[in-house]
């Protein structure tokens, strides 16, 4: 276990960092990223019931997923509003829509446990990836609900367990071997903070939530290469990075030798990477 209380604000700015680092990699990899992930935002916007000329809102958005399919689908007459905490990811968000010609999308610097959009009301809520990640989700699902229209829908996607979602899990176990670190305290999110899915049900539930669903989603990730796999994990990675940060460049190949290898029981006999994750969906109503 990690030593010391867990400070909620000393997580944010560490994880802040660690994404501002990272959104070269996701702007660089997007497309090999949205290839496996396409069908989790077009899942949670049939199960927001986005439609044209919604206003919907999008939580931790990144570089712009959903936001970007949302505004699509909600068309001129519609609007999306996009947060996330990470300045440098938004700013790739922004070049994504600008790039696209989407003029019905507005992106803000904002903590997504801290919505400050006073009377806002949104016909949709939508979150990938998002929620597991927030200290208090029992909260932010609240504040969610509150910025809801009667009847608006929230729709979010979360990590299952480790064992099923590889792509994260693979890097992370390695590092964390061969550097002989304690594992991460229970006190701290992580990717997989709701892969249980009767508390996650639960917390929509008691969070008032009607109508609440869950289901699974399949995304896969194909690279050429267990080499490709490594310089992906390099780029995207930011924790991942972060813990060998403070170790020689000696250790350092090493340490992503050992990843390559753990990597190669994934490859196909041409040497194709394909790793298969499985993603929850749930959704609840106001």
């Amino acid at each position: 276990m990690d030593n010391g209380s867990f400070d909620p604000t000393e997580f944010k700015d560490v994880l802040r960092k660690d994404w501002d680092c990272a959104a070269g990699g996701w702007e660089k990899w997007w497309e090999v990223i949205e290839k496996g992930s396409r069908g989790v935002s077009e899942r949670l916007l049939e199960l927001a019931g986005v439609k044209e000329g919604d206003k919907v809102l999008d939580i931790a958005t990144g570089i712009g997923e959903p936001a970007i399919s949302a505004a699509r689908k909600v068309g001129p007459k519609g609007r999306v509003v996009a947060v996330d905490f990470s300045r440098s990811m938004l700013d790739a968000a922004c070049r994504r829509a600008n790039g696209l010609g989407l003029n019905n999308i507005e992106f803000s610097v904002m903590d997504g446990e801290e919505l400050r959009l006073e009377g806002c009301e949104f016909d949709a809520a939508l979150c990938r990836w998002g929620l597991m990640f927030f200290p208090d989700p029992a909260k932010a699902l609240d504040t969610i609900k509150g910025l809801l229209k009667k009847g608006g829908r929230l729709a979010a996607a979360v990590w299952d367990t480790p064992d099923k979602v590889p792509m994260i899990s693979l890097p992370m176990e390695v590092v964390r071997k061969e550097l002989r670190l304690p594992p991460p305290s229970t006190e701290k999110p992580t990717p997989f903070s709701l892969a249980d899915r009767a508390r996650c049900e639960s917390m929509l539930r008691e969070a008032g939530y009607n109508g609440v669903s869950m289901e699974g989603i399949t995304v896969t990730l194909e690279l050429p290469s267990a080499e490709a796999y490594v310089d992906f994990i390099k780029d995207v990675a930011g924790p991942v990075v972060t813990l060998l940060r403070d170790q020689t460049d000696e250790r350092k190949a090493y340490v992503w030798r050992a990843v390559k290898e753990a990597c190669k029981r994934f490859e196909s006999p041409s040497g194709r990477v394909r790793m298969e994750n499985l993603a929850i969906c749930v959704s609840g109503r106001k």
